[in-house]
């Protein structure tokens, strides 16, 4: 018999089979959209939960994701005030990431910070303003002048200070109660990687930045106790007043005046 042309039914190609849809990534979309609904519901008090124990806030407004508090305070200390915008997407990540914007009288500042549960990271600090406006934060009464902040990192994980790269920057420097008056200059502190020790403290090189003194020296700052010492030597320079070299002078007659003329100092503050 001839050999049959019909094809075998065990040789004909299976239907293809239809595509799975991608259940998970939906229920994943469902997810992240009722979190970032909730999110802008929640009230701004919520943001309370995730601050970190030294710091306080009343007053709020807003939301969760776009809040205010116009009564921050640090350690009992008046602080001034705080907005934020959360970026809810972190959530996902059991995370905070939140722009800031603070303010204390005529100072301010803008930066961007994220918090876990192991501690929180504030990055790209840039502000600045009068340095009196923050007496209530412990700069002592007296003092004029006007700073720039420019912090790249500072981290904490809630007991201590972890890590600090950036500096400050104090332009104008005047205290009613030194050389009646007179004008001291401009200074910059800078804090390196590696700045903070295993025990949380902090150093940082101060160096003057123009002025009637040429300064060189070291910060260190103890923020548990909120202690700190100044360790510099400093010389006078030629546009430096009559009164200021009288001060100096008097320095010099207590701590005396190395092979080069500088004085030596050591003085201890509180914060």
């Amino acid at each position: 018999m001839p050999a049959s042309r019909s094809t075998s039914r065990s040789t004909r190609s299976a239907a293809p089979a239809p595509a799975r849809r991608p259940y998970g990534l939906f229920v994943l979309a469902v997810l992240a959209v009722v979190v970032i609904a909730a999110v802008s519901a929640a009230p701004a008090s919520l943001a309370t939960q995730f601050l970190p124990p030294r710091v306080h806030a009343d007053a709020l407004s807003g939301t969760i994701w776009h809040g205010s508090s116009e009564n921050l305070t640090f350690d009992g200390r008046r602080a001034g005030a705080l907005e934020w915008h959360l970026d809810p997407k972190a959530l996902l990540r059991l995370k905070l990431d939140v722009s800031l914007h603070w303010v204390l009288g005529g100072f301010s500042a803008r930066a961007r910070a994220d918090l876990d549960r192991d501690g929180f990271a504030v990055t790209d600090v840039r502000g600045g303003g009068p340095i009196d406006a923050l007496v209530s934060l412990g700069v002592p009464a007296g003092w004029r002048g006007t700073s720039d902040i420019a912090i790249e990192r500072a981290a904490s994980d809630f007991a201590r200070i972890t890590a600090l790269r950036g500096s400050v920057t104090v332009r104008d420097l005047v205290c009613a109660a030194l050389a009646h008056g007179s004008p001291l200059g401009s200074y910059v502190l800078k804090f390196p990687s590696g700045s903070v020790a295993a025990d949380g403290s902090v150093s940082g090189a101060l160096d003057d930045a123009g002025g009637p003194l040429d300064l060189h020296g070291t910060v260190s700052l103890m923020p548990v106790q909120h202690d700190g010492m100044l360790s510099a030597t400093l010389l006078e320079r030629a546009d430096a007043t009559e009164a200021l070299r009288k001060e100096l002078a008097d320095l010099a007659s207590l701590r005396g005046r190395d092979r080069a003329g500088r004085i030596p100092v050591d003085l201890e503050f509180t914060y």
